[in-house]
């Protein structure tokens, strides 16, 4: 397949773009705007691959995005682009509904507009699959999973935005007979993330020696998913799934914030022990919780699994040692970041 991935440069796009030249005969178009936790370095290992095309386009942006398509003449669409930190989403929501929202209708327009010239045996083969979150589904008390028939109930811009796309998508399903499909997937981790989310945060803060943030008291949980796995989940339902549905993806590894942070800490103490012989847990600081924090966050990816056959590779366990291992071996990757982009500020603070 000739597959358009939007918000390529981006954490999980860009993990999507390197498992697709890596380890398929697909080739890959890569549309993003390059905003300020696009990266295009995440890339380098494939960016010659002939298989591999960019361009520097906002998903908003129709007359280009129509040129693309026209060019490039895709079977699938798989759509990452969005704006993605909760945090910033709540001093500043309005990228979120520019991006997530409308970006995500003009690129429907357009990918239906190119679906509806195709003859009718690619017309049935095309897929459109949308990438959303489980924080559309809101608060999980301390039972019960997430699942695909879960209501709807976002808490935060964010995860309004994002559940305002998934119901579009939904829409130009139902009434143009749009082959889409949709995803919803618990917290990623993993190989190049911006360092504004918490595994990359804390284990950067942890290395240069500053306090390491921790919302109220730590025990706000989520379901943590390696973003390898997730690309291979992703690729898996494109070519396999159905459309008209949505697939739950996540590992069934729930932890609570501090647990996540102390497994961290006690890595990097026998990885990259600290000069003065302290532990990096010495490095905690409880901060004031956030606006809207979700208290449980948990995903139920038996369908994905029993449908479509996919397996998760990854543990936790053995995620996060190689996430730590991978940090402490490409700092010229991050620590760019953290001088010229994002220096690890305290964001989403209501004035």
């Amino acid at each position: 397949m000739k597959i358009i991935v939007t918000g390529g440069a981006g954490f999980i796009g860009s993990a999507v773009c390197r498992e697709i030249i890596n380890h398929t005969r697909h080739s890959v178009i890569n549309i993003d705007k390059l905003t300020y936790a696009a990266n295009l370095d995440s890339l380098k290992e494939i960016h010659n691959s002939k298989r591999y095309t960019f361009y520097k386009v906002d998903i908003c942006d129709r007359e280009n995005l129509d040129q693309i398509f026209s060019t490039e003449k895709p079977d699938a669409v798989l759509h990452l682009a969005a704006e993605s930190h909760v945090d910033r989403s709540i001093t500043g929501p309005a990228d979120f509904i520019t991006s997530n929202i409308v970006g995500s209708f003009v690129l429907l327009e357009a990918a239906r507009t190119h679906w509806e010239n195709l003859d009718n045996t690619t017309q049935d083969q095309f897929r459109f699959l949308h990438v959303s979150t489980d924080e559309v589904f809101g608060s999980l008390g301390p039972e019960g999973l997430f699942t695909e028939d879960t209501p709807y109930d976002p808490s935060s811009p964010y995860s309004a935005s994002k559940a305002a796309s998934d119901h579009l998508v939904r829409a130009w399903q139902r009434t143009y007979g749009f082959p889409s499909m949709m995803s919803n997937c618990s917290n990623n981790y993993g190989l190049y993330q911006f360092p504004e989310k918490l595994i990359p945060l804390v284990i950067t803060n942890a290395l240069y020696g500053r306090k390491l943030p921790i919302y109220g008291k730590g025990d706000n949980i989520r379901d943590w998913l390696h973003v390898e796995d997730h690309a291979r989940a992703l690729l898996t339902i494109l070519e396999k799934g159905l459309p008209g549905e949505s697939y739950n993806v996540g590992t069934r590894s729930e932890l609570t914030n501090i647990n996540v942070v102390h497994t961290i800490c006690d890595q990097l103490d026998d990885l990259r022990p600290r000069s003065d012989g302290q532990s990096y847990r010495d490095l905690i600081e409880h901060v004031s919780d956030r606006p809207g924090h979700d208290f449980r966050y948990a995903i139920d990816p038996a369908k994905l699994e029993t449908k479509l056959n996919w397996k998760a590779r990854e543990t936790f366990e053995s995620g996060i040692e190689h996430t730590i291992k991978w940090y402490l071996d490409n700092e010229d990757w991050w620590r760019p970041l953290r001088s010229n982009i994002y220096d690890g500020e305290r964001l989403g603070l209501l004035k």
